[in-house]
């Protein structure tokens, strides 16, 4: 599938202040965009690359979310060959293979309402912050952020920021440098995998789950996501109610 980018969006203010600003955090992969293409064949080629077996596509599918130096040694590849099966995927990955993916029927829509309702938006992936730029750019989300690609935020590429709650920690870390400091209460993350309401978690932030990602049945409500939604339009309901609770609440 070739990557689409979204239309432009109207143009939105910028907020001097955002102290007591609702902030959405939006996963990349499974979430605003369908990835599978591109990682899965990067994951294909790095098994090649080792000489070893390919999984089967429900397990190649099972990569899309987590760090690859923990799905891959879940899925036959030798310990001391993880890190030479991640530089092997990242090769093709970040030669041609990131662009191989599309946002999913009805986000730019999503997007465009979310911040006409005055969310924040802000992307928190597991991805590596170099490539969740790229893709942001060719994708068309840069434009609905707050600060443009400031507010992309990923992995590292040496490891030392891997998880879910790793990049969490990074957002709300750089996003109060600028004096965006909403408590947990006006904080929600949106994701597909359990990996997303378990990083929300350790933040005690809320996680709102998709249901048309990766995630396998019942995976998103046995993690504890406060509720899981069919379609984009359904997410711009459910924050807009969040927004709406909180905001009558403060």
């Amino acid at each position: 599938m070739a990557g689409v980018t979204a239309p432009p969006p109207p143009p939105f203010p910028r907020r001097t202040s955002a102290a007591g600003d609702d902030l959405v955090l939006l996963d990349l992969d499974g979430t605003l965009a369908d990835s599978a293409p591109g990682i899965v064949a990067s994951v294909r080629h790095a098994y090649a690359a080792l000489g070893l077996a390919v999984p089967p596509d429900d397990v190649l599918r099972g990569f899309i979310g987590p760090p690859l130096d923990d799905t891959f040694p879940r899925h036959g590849v030798p310990a001391d060959q993880v890190g030479a099966a991640v530089g092997a995927y990242r090769e093709v990955y970040a030669a041609g293979n990131l662009y191989d993916n599309a946002l999913f029927p009805g986000i730019p829509a999503c997007l465009t309402a979310l911040r006409g309702a005055g969310l924040r938006l802000a992307l928190a992936t597991s991805k590596p912050e170099p490539m969740a730029r790229r893709i942001a750019v060719h994708l068309g989300i840069d434009a609905y952020l707050e600060r443009g690609l400031d507010d992309v935020f990923g992995a590292t590429l040496d490891g030392t920021r891997r998880s879910k709650g790793d990049v969490i920690a990074h957002a709300l870390t750089t996003l109060g440098s600028r004096g965006v400091t909403p408590d947990a209460a006006h904080i929600v993350m949106v994701g597909d995998r359990e990996h997303d309401v378990h990083g929300a978690a350790g933040h005690q932030i809320a996680c709102v789950g998709v249901a048309w990602g990766y995630a396998e049945p019942g995976e998103l409500e046995r993690a504890g996501a406060i509720a899981v939604v069919a379609d984009p339009a359904e997410l711009v309901a459910v924050l807009g109610r969040r927004a709406t609770s909180r905001r009558s609440d403060a």
